[in-house]
């Protein structure tokens, strides 16, 4: 089987990760997959697989979970710590025909009990770690069995004691129902679950199928996402069925990155915006393991154009570029923007970049105000193509306050420029009284001062803006520095400084603003 052939059937049969490692294998059973870390769940087989050898073990855990109890169309939330074997398993489970429930295991127990009620007695698979955290919930009474991948605590399952199942017949769920449902990322309360099907998942592989190929050679593709996001499903599919070679990581440090980076040199990195500005100071690494990286790309969250030109500059492959998707859980990919090495440090961070030609999603900005949407009254982005989630688990009525027919609210505002390029001005729910753009002014004083980490706007208790930072190893800011660098923003208040380690933050490194402006109302009320 070709790549192309499989990507073919996909389009017309929807994506099922259950058979997604089988139809890889299929393509190509030697396209190695490497790990930085060991599997949880088969720690025996090592960092290194082929993708026959990933598709061969895929096979047998989801045999050990149908000996477990574990039938078609029951719900499975998979809850575990950090580990490349979360998609092994999740994948697993859809080969059976279960509908798997990713949980990021940055959530907390009670996050995680109201999720689990929500979903409905499902059954959970979990391991040791995240036994203890959930130490208190009552899981005998909101879950039908519990699993464990790793590790034993009682009234949980061991897969371990399952190996050498009977292998049984891979079961297809219907391509417009449930297959996956994952999480949103919770800035402003519990996550939403959202449920993508066979089709949705397919869909949304058809605009970056055509960023790969941007590759001409097998060159290996690094990916640093969180296993549990719609984004990983995509990431995975897309290089393995293109016969990639795969470095799959989860460690972060910069000093293990650089390692990494260094040992594969890898052509493509797919990783979190907060994440690339973390390894920022790896592009004067001497060993230069940015070196080798044809294509940067990144999603989930906008990136500052100065985090882009740094890492530009840092490879040494020409005609290098750093490719931005805007788009969201619930919609995949919207839109799209290459930067260049020469011109990404110019570029306007707010242009998100223009509408994905063939099959994919469109695109279109509403008035908020009753006048025509524009630099000076953005409106409501929204956007319409079959990639869009089918619904919000137990939660219908909110999903339809987003939909309108085809379109789809973000809950961002923004406006398209008369060359049809869209500008992400902020999230509804964190505008500020007075200015017009919060992530504006973070690109902008994040280009002037080097020694920031991060600065987020937010509104504070009298409704001004106020800018958080972190600095680099939390050192102070020098007051003449910071003025002259906000000297365009007048409506900004004095800067308050905290660790960056005191950001709260979402599964995907987000900051959580609302959670950000309400710890600063706290502050003042323990002052007063």
């Amino acid at each position: 089987m070709k790549g192309s052939t499989a990507y073919k059937s996909i389009q017309k049969r929807g994506l099922h990760i259950g058979l997604l490692p089988e139809m890889a294998a299929a393509v190509n059973p030697s396209t190695p997959i490497s790990l930085d870390h060991d599997l949880d769940v088969l720690p025996e087989v090592g960092r290194r697989l082929t993708v026959a050898q990933y598709a061969e073990h895929v096979d047998d855990l989801a045999a050990r979970l149908w000996a477990a109890g574990v039938r078609p169309d029951e719900r499975v939330v998979l809850y575990k710590r950090a580990n490349a074997d979360h998609w092994m398993l999740a994948a697993a489970v859809s080969r059976i025909g279960a509908v798997v429930v990713n949980l990021s295991p940055a959530l907390d127990a009670a996050t995680v009990a109201v999720l689990l009620k929500r979903v409905g007695r499902p059954t959970l698979l979990t391991d040791a770690a995240k036994l203890d955290v959930l130490a208190e919930v009552p899981l005998e009474e909101i879950t039908q069995r519990v699993i464990s991948s790793s590790g034993h605590r009682p009234g949980a399952l061991p897969l371990a004691e399952l190996a050498g199942a009977p292998r049984v017949r891979p079961v297809v769920r219907p391509i417009d129902e449930a297959a996956v449902i994952t999480h949103t990322s919770g800035t402003t309360g519990i996550p939403k679950l959202v449920v993508h099907t066979p089709r949705t998942q397919g869909i949304r592989l058809v605009p970056q199928w055509r960023l790969l190929s941007l590759m001409r050679k097998k060159e290996t593709v690094a990916i640093h996402v969180p296993f549990v996001h719609s984004r990983m499903v995509a990431a995975m599919s897309l290089a393995l069925l293109k016969q990639y070679p795969v470095l799959l990581m989860r460690e972060s440090d910069p000093a293990d990155v650089a390692e990494q980076l260094i040992e594969h040199r890898p052509a493509f990195i797919e990783a979190l915006p907060n994440s690339l500005m973390e390894w920022e100071g790896l592009a004067e690494d001497p060993r230069a393991p940015f070196g080798s990286v044809k294509v940067f790309s990144s999603t989930f969250d906008a990136i500052h154009p100065g985090t882009m030109s740094r890492l530009l500059k840092a490879s040494d492959r020409r005609g290098a570029l750093f490719f931005q998707i805007y788009g969201q859980s619930e919609v995949g990919p919207a839109v799209g923007r290459a930067y260049f090495r020469h011109s990404a440090h110019k570029a306007n961070g707010r242009c998100v970049g223009w509408a994905m030609p063939h099959g994919a999603a469109r695109i279109r900005v509403v008035s908020r105000d009753g006048r025509a949407p524009s630099e000076q009254s953005p409106g409501f982005i929204e956007v319409a193509w079959d990639g869009i989630a089918k619904t919000y688990f137990a939660e219908q009525d909110r999903y339809d306050t987003n939909r309108n027919g085809q379109w789809w609210r973000t809950g961002d505002v923004g406006y398209r420029t008369r060359f049809g390029c869209l500008h992400m001005l902020d999230r509804e729910v964190d505008m500020i009284p007075g200015v017009r753009s919060s992530l504006e002014i973070e690109d902008v004083v994040l280009g002037e001062l080097s020694e920031l980490s991060e600065l987020v706007v937010v509104q504070g208790p009298d409704g001004e803006a106020v800018p958080v930072i972190c600095t680099v190893d939390d050192q102070p800011l020098d007051a003449g520095r910071w003025r002259a660098a906000v000297a365009g923003f007048p409506q900004l208040a004095d800067p308050v400084q905290i660790p960056q380690a005191e950001l709260p933050r979402t599964a995907t490194l987000k900051v959580q603003r609302l959670a950000l402006a309400r710890r600063l109302e706290q502050e003042r009320e323990r002052r007063a």
